[in-house]
């Protein structure tokens, strides 16, 4: 009976809910999903659509739940394995490559600049081809910076999580 009172309740409410959300939005695509949601409402308080149906597909929902859990939770226990390992690992570069990899982005952004600027003051009327130029490196520089801001930060929270398991 309880299952039955909720499909009844539950569902048509989130019915409601989410075709009043998408129906203040302006676009044709919000709009079309709005109305489908409007008329499975409609189908809901009408009995067209039965509370074993709706029991069933609450039931697909939370299986289709367990499953992206699981595989969540199979992806974190492989990123745990891969810096247990890193952490333990007798190599000295293993357990320093963030940093080293920070030296050589710092290193290489340091020579790259360099050489733009000191191509710019030897060939002034080249400057603006050589920054034109600089555009290109743009993808480059990104994934180098995108790989060293997520190294900072995940380091940044170790020593925060380890700090706070001292006190």
């Amino acid at each position: 009976m309880i299952p039955a009172l909720l499909a009844q309740i539950g569902l048509p409410l989130l019915i409601k809910a989410v075709g009043a959300g998408l129906d203040h939005i302006d676009n044709p695509i919000a709009k079309t999903a709005a109305e489908g949601l409007k008329q499975v409402e409609q189908a809901v308080s009408k009995g067209d659509v039965t509370p074993a149906q709706i029991l069933d597909a609450n039931r697909h929902t939370e299986r289709m739940a367990e499953i992206e859990l699981a595989r969540d939770t199979e992806t974190l226990k492989s990123v745990n394995r891969t810096i247990r390992t890193e952490v333990a690992s007798e190599d000295a570069f293993v357990r320093r490559w963030r940093p080293s990899f920070g030296y050589a982005v710092a290193l290489t952004w340091i020579m790259t600049m360099g050489a733009i600027a000191y191509a710019i003051i030897l060939t002034p009327l080249q400057a603006p081809a050589i920054i034109a130029a600089l555009v290109n490196t743009s993808p480059i520089w990104g994934i180098a910076l995108g790989v060293l801001g997520v190294s900072v930060v995940k380091r940044s929270a170790d020593k925060s999580s380890r700090n706070r398991i001292r006190y």
